[in-house]
């Protein structure tokens, strides 16, 4: 059964395309940058663990959140399942595509036969629109190809991989809400809730604190590290390559931030976007040194990288406490 209908959402992001996947199925169609912002995506991570190789560095909130509030924000129906059992976790997602449901699956990606390169990652997302006796239809991402397939067996162990992000073969549909959205009110609430979670981080690691974390962390990093080449390099290559649209999600808040200003004619819009779009340019210098870093290791970087964060950390928190003064309409 393949729903030949489906028409894909084309994306840089894994959560964003499955969900606008979802979304164009009943007929709702927005950017990738609107989607991220309507999300509540922006963040910052610093984590690091005895446990890890090296330190992880992310740039958005945490993974099924920013499903969860574009759902919301747009007042659509959202139904997220869970099951420890793999029969079952398939038998109900066939069910959704013979009843003509496109679903999103969360997914690590490692098991993945489309991914020339696999890696463990728990957190992926794809949707599926269709199946046979021996594979799966999925909509992934561009840089993976857009609609792909893969085994049956390669499914079921991406769906039940255990490890971090992970989740108990989850699955969830979209549907229609009773009520429509107001566009214009959905951004500002978005933009509004977003900030006040990023001036407001549960721990030091997250948001502008966290940037500042990584800054006061980087020297020990750099000469604890056991392989300076994959710590840096891969890092960098996470920070722009790694479905995050480029300068670690702020390319993709920076446009958001313009849509919202032409939609709404806010000077607040226009003036966050200028500043993210500062933003943006000093994460892919910062992407950059990163990448320099592991190549040379040339110690000397360090200080402008540190300086760097600093100035992102002061402009992240003066842009999100301008639209901290939206004002809901």
């Amino acid at each position: 059964m393949i729903l030949n209908q489906i028409s894909p959402f084309v994306g840089v992001h894994c959560e964003t395309t499955t969900t606008g996947t979802l979304l164009k199925h009943i007929g709702i169609e927005l950017s990738e940058p609107m989607l991220f912002g309507i999300g509540e995506g922006l963040s910052f991570i610093f984590w690091n663990m005895k446990s890890m190789d090296f330190p992880f560095i992310g740039g958005r909130i945490k993974p099924d959140q920013l499903t969860t509030n574009i759902a919301k924000n747009l007042n659509l129906k959202l139904e997220i399942q869970e099951t420890t059992s793999k029969s079952k976790a398939w038998s109900s997602v066939q069910n959704l595509i013979d009843s003509g449901i496109p679903v999103g699956l969360k997914l690590d990606c490692f098991h993945l036969e489309y991914f020339s390169k696999p890696f463990h990652f728990a957190g992926h997302y794809a949707a599926l629109y269709g199946y046979d006796e021996s594979n799966v239809y999925l909509v992934d991402t561009k840089q993976q190809g857009t609609k792909v397939h893969t085994s049956l067996k390669s499914l079921e162990l991406a769906r039940s991989e255990k490890g971090p992000m992970a989740s108990k073969n989850l699955f969830y549909t979209i549907g229609l809400g009773k009520k429509q959205t107001n566009l214009t009110k959905v951004v500002r609430l978005a933009a509004k809730n977003n900030a006040r979670e990023y001036l407001s981080p549960p721990i030091t690691n997250v948001s502008f604190q966290g940037i500042r974390k990584l800054a006061s962390y980087l020297e020990k990093w750099f000469h604890s590290s056991k392989d300076i080449q994959r710590d840096f390099g891969t890092t960098a290559m996470m920070m722009e390559k790694a479905g995050t649209g480029g300068a670690i999600f702020r390319n993709l808040y920076r446009d958001f931030l313009l849509e919202s200003y032409e939609l709404t004619k806010d000077p607040i819009f226009k003036n966050t976007h200028l500043q993210f779009k500062e933003v943006a340019n000093h994460w892919t210098e910062i992407i950059s040194l990163f990448d320099s870093l592991g190549k040379k290791g040339d110690e000397r970087l360090l200080s402008e990288i540190k300086n760097l964060l600093h100035t992102i950390a002061d402009l992240e928190f003066s842009a999100m406490s301008d639209l901290l003064k939206l004002k809901e309409v």
